[in-house]
């Protein structure tokens, strides 16, 4: 199991959901530490649900460890922060460096736009 503290850009956690009560996969996009607060895990949602019209679909080889079970597709505009190790059940996976760059840029265009 990887600790909150050793997760990084790229990871996928299962995390917790902030828009319903229960987990989901999550991509770690940012790590940013801070004086006060510590460590910060800024994330993307990821669903199963194929009718977001802008979400980025997840291919097996956009993965660098296993793929997850399901196909899956990345919400960019679906930004959550977590703030501790309680809100990370577990490390699922992690997606290669191309893959995370293309997801940080349509994440970027989307809150710029």
């Amino acid at each position: 199991m990887t600790a909150f503290e050793e997760l990084e850009r790229g990871d996928i956690v299962w995390g917790t959901d902030p828009l319903s009560d229960k987990g989901r996969p999550m991509l770690v996009l940012g790590t940013p530490r801070f004086p006060n607060h510590g460590l910060q895990l800024i994330t993307v949602l990821i669903s199963t649900k194929t009718y977001h019209e802008e979400s980025l679909t997840l291919r097996d080889t956009d993965y660098e460890g296993d793929p997850l079970g399901k196909r899956s597709h990345v919400l960019p505009w679906s930004l959550a922060t977590l703030n501790n190790a309680a809100e990370v059940e577990f490390h699922m996976t992690s997606l290669v460096d191309e893959r995370i760059k293309d997801v940080a840029n349509q994440s970027i265009n989307y809150i710029s736009s």
